[in-house]
């Protein structure tokens, strides 16, 4: 990568403010290549040089890959004046890494999202035409049935004339509890194809986006960062 300005390098990883940053390189905490860094716009590259911050080494990653669990009842948004919003559950850390949402999800929807500042990525996962599976697990407050099932492979019109793509139906149980794989994203989808059956979505909660599954056992407002593995999986930049 081209090198950068030490104080904005150094404020990319989410640890420091770039205030922050330069009290520390006047104080000689900041080593470049073993030599203290001489000033904040000093430039660097931190995959050919050595960058250490009090002895330890900066562990620099190009990009920053965040699994949430969304609670309900929280925007999916990095900043609303009067409403809490999903970068609000990060640490300031992470709030400082210019983290962006990879698809959004209702305000009363729980389930996985990827917080990501790789643009290229976020890109790709929600450019239509490259049609990127999305898994849900829906309760609703009337069975569905196998003729809805083959309805949704064919691809349902909804009230406004507007046709989705076919889509899979998976039942459970009485068929009050659904999956629903769909590979779009338009406004409020899986309510609306449900309700061309009748019923009405009362719970709702996104499973996987493409080949990222979100982990059991996270309970809503949990995040993590990706591993290597999940970071290869989705194309991004380990």
């Amino acid at each position: 990568m081209p090198s950068q300005r030490l104080d904005k390098l150094l404020a990319s990883t989410g640890r420091w403010s770039r205030r922050e940053v330069k009290h520390l390189i006047k104080e000689g905490r900041v080593l470049l290549n073993g030599t203290p860094a001489g000033a904040p716009e000093e430039k660097a590259d931190p995959n050919t040089d050595s960058i250490l911050v009090d002895g330890a080494d900066l562990g620099w990653q190009a990009f920053t890959y965040v699994m949430m669990c969304k609670p309900a009842g929280v925007l999916s948004a990095t900043e609303d004046r009067r409403q809490k919003t999903v970068l609000d559950l990060l640490p300031e850390e992470l709030q400082r890494k210019n983290l962006f949402l990879t698809g959004r999800l209702d305000k009363d929807t729980e389930g996985l999202l990827l917080l990501t500042n790789d643009g290229a990525l976020a890109h790709r996962l929600m450019l239509p035409r490259n049609h990127v599976e999305k898994t849900y697990y829906a309760k609703l407050d009337l069975p569905l049935t196998e003729e809805d099932c083959a309805d949704f492979a064919q691809g349902i019109t909804l009230a406004d004339g507007s046709v989705c793509r076919p889509a899979k139906l998976e039942l459970l149980n009485d068929g009050t509890e659904v999956f629903i794989t769909i590979h779009e994203g338009k406004f409020h989808q899986i309510k609306r194809m449900v309700s061309t059956r009748g019923a009405a979505v009362r719970y709702l909660k996104r499973l996987s986006l493409g080949p990222l599954h979100l982990d059991e056992g996270m309970q809503p407002g949990e995040y993590r960062l990706l591993t290597p593995e999940e970071v290869a999986e989705i194309g991004g930049n380990p």
